[in-house]
């Protein structure tokens, strides 16, 4: 079969080479302006901003999933170019429930020893850019001290009232699409150490965060797991989009708003972590490992244009099965890490007006319709 060999290459290198740069530009801007603007306040970003960025980004996700991974991994495995054992069995649901399993377990066991090396690093890195060295456990919590205070007393208080009442003076105080929100807060609502005593924070004028261990681990975990799953997915899209034949321009769009969307919901992860001090450049380093998948796909794509066969047995599988894996781990982050913990055990949600959370979900559900209207062309 003619489709089983060779590629669609016709040419038209120099606006190939073009994707290369066009889909970096957008990808750095996707994963490090969040991270950036989150920390330095002075660029005026409104916190409606990161709100938008954040619950738009776990649309984008869970639609990812389903539209971009788990649709083309059925296709290819189930290409007429397939023979032998791989065409028996449904196995791209077999390796996304594998991939969900494993990483349920990895997670599980990340909450309960991992510590990622932050016993001896204190200093957190705070969205105005100044670290704050705490002298007995330092923390990081998942929603304002404002909030918190306020909610103490009265569950009624509108979050922004909660704000001016507390005296906060910037987005700080905006509510967990700022820095400061994270994964599981409904563990980190009292959080305790090591003697079960609960930890209380320390007041020198304003209000300290507690270190809560299993708060960051679960982060970083939670964020390596995405970056790993949509790194896969972006090595793949760039080889085909470097042999695509006369549905390459249309790719090409596609995919620059593809790859824009998904760095910008990996940015707004990653933007939403109080880094500490020592690691406060791992967020950059984390989106640049995303941001450059895709351009050095291509360029080896480009490379390797003559020989490179998308619709050989080799490449069948290994695409199929990488996105699958790569389907399983977004399905698991979008479900479990986004919407469940975000949602329905995120304190800040369970006391917020039912406006805002009407927003959030309709902001996620357009990230989500968006993405799957591209899975039309890609």
């Amino acid at each position: 079969m003619s489709e089983c060999v060779g590629n669609d290459y016709d040419g038209r290198m120099g606006t190939r080479i073009s994707a290369i740069f066009v889909i970096l530009v957008g990808s750095f801007l996707g994963t490090w302006f969040p991270v950036f603007a989150a920390r330095h306040k002075g660029v005026g970003v409104p916190s409606w901003a990161f709100f938008i960025a954040k619950y738009f980004g776990s649309g984008v996700i869970l639609a990812t999933a389903f539209i971009h991974l788990l649709a083309p991994a059925n296709e290819a495995l189930s290409n007429p170019c397939l023979t032998g054992p791989i065409t028996d069995y449904s196995w791209v649901e077999g390796i996304a429930l594998m991939t969900v399993f494993v990483l349920f377990f990895v997670e599980l066991m990340t909450m309960r020893y991992a510590r990622f090396g932050h016993e001896h690093d204190h200093d957190v890195e705070h969205g105005d850019g100044h670290g704050h060295a705490g002298t007995s456990s330092p923390s990081y919590s998942d929603e304002p001290v404002a909030l918190k205070s306020a909610a103490d007393t009265s569950l009624d208080v509108p979050l922004e009232d909660t704000s001016k009442a507390a005296g906060c003076k910037d987005s700080s105080c905006a509510g967990p699409h700022m820095p400061g929100d994270d994964h599981l807060s409904h563990a980190r609502e009292h959080p305790v150490n090591a003697n079960n005593a609960q930890v209380s924070a320390h007041t020198h004028g304003d209000s300290r965060k507690t270190f809560d261990p299993e708060s960051y681990s679960a982060q970083l975990t939670a964020v390596f797991i995405l970056e790993f799953g949509v790194i896969f997915h972006s090595i793949f899209i760039g080889l085909t989009l470097a042999v695509a034949g006369e549905e390459f321009a249309t790719l090409y769009v596609v995919l620059v708003f593809h790859q824009t969307f998904e760095g910008l919901a990996l940015g707004s992860r990653l933007a939403s972590i109080e880094w500490p001090k020592t690691k406060r450049w791992t967020p950059y380093i984390l989106g640049c490992g995303y941001a450059i998948s895709t351009p050095i796909a291509i360029a080896i794509g480009l490379g390797v244009r003559e020989s490179f066969s998308p619709g050989s047995q080799t490449t069948l599988i290994a695409n199929g099965v990488f996105d699958s894996i790569s389907a399983g781990i977004l399905i698991y982050t979008a479900l479990v890490e986004l919407m469940a913990h975000e949602f329905m055990f995120s304190g800040y949600m369970q006391r917020a007006p039912i406006k805002v959370v009407l927003a959030a979900v309709g902001t996620m559900a357009l990230g989500a319709a968006l993405m799957a209207l591209l899975g039309k062309w890609a």
